[in-house]
């Protein structure tokens, strides 16, 4: 049965139109192989993206910790800077009052 119907199929398409398509066949694979190769090449360049971006983000977040953190810092440092001010200007007072 099969070979009868390669048979007919084979009377029914030319040659040069068996070869057509053929051809178009290849090229179809070679397009499916090119396209399988650039989704394995983005494919690699999202993970790599990925990664990249999870290490920002735990840049970032460290930064911000370290930015509350000196924040804290000057505060603390203003308050003190102050408080000796205020000391020096109540003995600057003390002494222009005697």
């Amino acid at each position: 049965m099969a070979v009868k119907l390669v048979e007919e199929v084979s009377a029914q398409v030319p040659a040069d139109d068996f070869q057509a398509l053929e051809e178009k066949v290849y090229r179809t694979i070679e397009l499916y192989k090119a396209a399988r190769e650039a989704r394995a090449s983005a494919e690699r360049d999202a993970q790599r993206l990925r990664e990249q971006l999870e290490e920002r983000e735990e840049e970032v977040e460290t930064m911000r910790r370290e930015m509350v953190q000196l924040r804290r810092e000057r505060e603390e440092i203003r308050g003190r800077v102050e408080k000796m001010l205020r000391q020096i200007e109540s003995l600057a007072e003390e002494q222009a009052a005697s």
